[in-house]
Formats: C-alpha cells, structure tokens, sequence
C-alpha cells in the first residue's frame, strides 16, 4: 500500500524590520479583502437570494485594487489575497455542507495572522526561503531537517498572539510509510486525575500544565487590567500574558505529540471513547480542566498519525456505560457517581473505574475490527454511521 502523505513542516524566524512592515501590511490586506467578500456574499444572498463564488469575488478584488480607496492592496502580494478568497470558499462549502457555522468576520485583535504563498510566489533554494516582494530569504531557524528533495507547494507565514513568527512548509514526505503490522490492540479511557487509562492497566499522569503558570498568568492578567486600554504599557503587558499562554499550549502540545506517537506506534488497534468536549466543557467546575487536558487536540493527533502509519483508531459511541459495567460478568450498575473511583461488583471483583472502562472500551471495538458491528453504535469519527454499516477508518492505498 503506498501512501503519499503531505506534511506541514513548522519553524520559527527572525524577520528584519522590513520583512515584519510587510508581512504586517500582508496580514492586514489579507484581513481586508476576506471581510469585504464575506460581506459581500452576505449581501447578495440576503438581498438578491444570490451565491457568489470564488470566481466573482475574484473579480471583485481586480475591482477593488483600481480604486483610490483601495489601491493599497496592490502594494502586497496579490497570492495570499487570492488564497484567503480561496479559503472563504471553503468556508461557505462546509457550510452548506452542514459541516460548519457560518463564516464568521476577521478581527485585527483576535484573528490570527497569518498568509499563505503558492509557489509562484516563493523561492526555495539551497535552504533559503525568499516570498514575493522581498529581497532578503527569511532567517528561518531549521531546527529539523526537510524531507531530502522536498519541494513546498504552499508556504504559510503566521505570527501568534506571543510576537513569534512561524513559517510552515506543506510538502511530500515520502518518509511517512505504515509500519509493520503488530495485532496489538488497547483501549482508552481519558479522565481528569490520570490523562489516560490504557487497558494493559498503565495510567498517565494528567500534568495539568495550566495549573503550573496558573500564579503567574493570573499575575500577569491583573496587571493587565489595571492597564488603560490603547495605551503602550497595556501593550506591553499584554505581550506578557500572551507568553504565558504560549509556553502552556507548547508544553501541553510537546506532551501530546509524543504520548501519541507512542499509542501509534506500538498498537495495531486504538478505541477511544467519542465524546462530546464542547459540550462537557459547559460544565463550569470542570471547564477549565477539560480545556487543559485537550482531550479533542489528543484524538485528532491520535486519527491522522493512525492514517499515516496504517493503524486503526475506533471511537465508542458516547453513551456506552463503560463505567458502570462490569468487564468480567458484565453486570450493569444503576449509578456510578464520579466520585467512585472503585468499586466492587456482585460477582466479588473489585474494579478500578478507569481501568474498568478501559477494558470495557477494548471490547466492542475489537468487534468492529472483526465482525463491523458491537453491542452499540461505534462510529470511527463523529457523526459516522452505525458500526454495522462502517468499517474503521484507514487511508485507502
């Protein structure tokens, strides 16, 4: 089975003050021109009951660039104005599709920065990376190696909230094969005090990153607000608290990657339990834990490593009662309170409640596996259809 994966490679760079003012002036334009089509869309559908495309708005923007009020935009690269047309498209085809909200407006303070550059407006060579209307490469930090004789075909410049800047290079990577077949299978059982429970009844700890900045963003946060609002000293401070939320999201991120990379490779069949986070994290006393266990980031790393490497990852439907039954009589329980952490079962067993539902989990997922059904609708990602019906996902050869 051959497998062509394209893979984003991320790194940070040091722009000169000159590369910042026009990356800068490139966010901007590209903010610009994606609000005025989205309002632009809007219009003609509440007014006229009319769809505009990619290609008229396309259009609009060849409009736009010769009026006075707009001839700024010709003072960037015009590929990242069409690319972020591109992803409006997108945009409206998950809508209608029903697989999105509607496309919502881009704020200057809260959207992310970023454009995107196809190759007719980059050059890669010898490991320099010049984008279009420079005269300088970028002084990227090649903190790992691309794949030998990649060639990007998209080139994405971002800066977080925190000052950094990244580029990332989307290219084939042939180095991405599906590893050897193992017949290893292992359930999982994600929770609050321990992050995970696998069926082999190893637990990971839950190192609660956010908890450890905790003193210090909450510092950081109220100097923040005792600062007047456009001021430079509020800036300043703000550039703080951003850094703060950085260095959680990279150790949060760092730690997933590598628990991950570990399930995938070391198992042929991974169940997971589908659930429902944006709903859970309603819960206000347990919000902020959620949030902090990323529960959704892990199952998406968990799916598209799995599709990589030839390995299976099934997902449970969320009302099976893991918890509450007994995984070596299979007696139900009426309740289970989530302050029961253990519990003794009729027939004499005594459980641990995470490692329990683990072993529960493994069950009917093995039975997708084998036979495409099990004792209740399993789906391979949310929203599939019955397990009797589907087969786990994997990446068609």
């Amino acid at each position: 089975m051959t497998i062509h994966v394209k893979r984003a490679f991320k790194y940070r760079f040091c722009p000169t003050d000159a590369q910042a003012a026009e990356l800068s002036r490139t966010f901007g334009c590209v903010r610009k021109v994606y609000n005025m089509a989205l309002a632009a869309r809007t219009e003609a559908w509440v007014t006229r009951q009319e769809r505009v495309n990619y290609n008229a708005t396309s259009a609009m923007l060849t409009a736009w660039k010769k009026t006075e009020e707009l001839a700024y935009l010709n003072e960037v690269s015009s590929v990242p104005l069409q690319q972020t047309l591109r992803h409006l498209q997108t945009a409206f085809t998950h809508f209608f599709g029903k697989r999105a909200k509607y496309p919502r407006f881009k704020s200057r303070k809260k959207s992310r920065r970023s454009a995107e550059y196809t190759t007719s407006a980059f050059r890669f060579r010898d490991g320099a990376l010049t984008l279009a209307k420079m005269t300088e490469p970028l002084a990227v930090v090649w903190s790992r190696p691309l794949p030998e004789g990649a060639k990007p075909s998209t080139v994405t410049v971002s800066q977080d909230a925190a000052g950094r800047w990244f580029v990332s290079l989307l290219c084939d990577d042939p180095g991405v094969k599906p590893l050897p077949e193992n017949g290893n299978a292992v359930g999982i059982d994600v929770g609050l005090e321990h992050l995970l429970t696998l069926s082999t009844g190893e637990k990971i700890a839950n190192p609660r990153h956010e908890r450890r900045d905790r003193a210090a963003l909450a510092k950081a946060q109220r100097c923040l607000a005792k600062k007047e609002k456009g001021s430079a000293n509020r800036a300043r401070v703000r550039l703080k608290v951003a850094k703060v939320h950085a260095r959680i999201a990279d150790r949060r991120r760092d730690m997933l990657h590598k628990i991950t990379t570990r399930l995938v490779r070391e198992n042929q069949t991974i169940v997971i339990e589908d659930l429902t986070v944006r709903n859970m994290v309603k819960n206000h006393r347990l919000a902020r834990a959620i949030s902090d266990a990323a529960w959704s980031e892990f199952r998406s790393m968990l799916e598209y490593k799995a599709q990589w490497y030839g390995r299976e990852v099934i997902a449970v439907d969320r009302w099976f009662p893991s918890s509450k039954l007994c995984s070596a009589c299979g007696t139900l329980q009426d309740r289970m309170p989530l302050n029961v952490r253990a519990w003794t079962c009729g027939c004499g067993i005594t459980h641990d409640r995470d490692v329990n539902a683990a072993h529960n989990l493994l069950a009917p997922g093995l039975a997708v596996t084998v036979c495409g059904a099990g004792v209740r609708p399993q789906r391979s990602t949310p929203g599939g259809r019955s397990a009797t019906k589907q087969k786990p996902s994997r990446r068609e050869p």
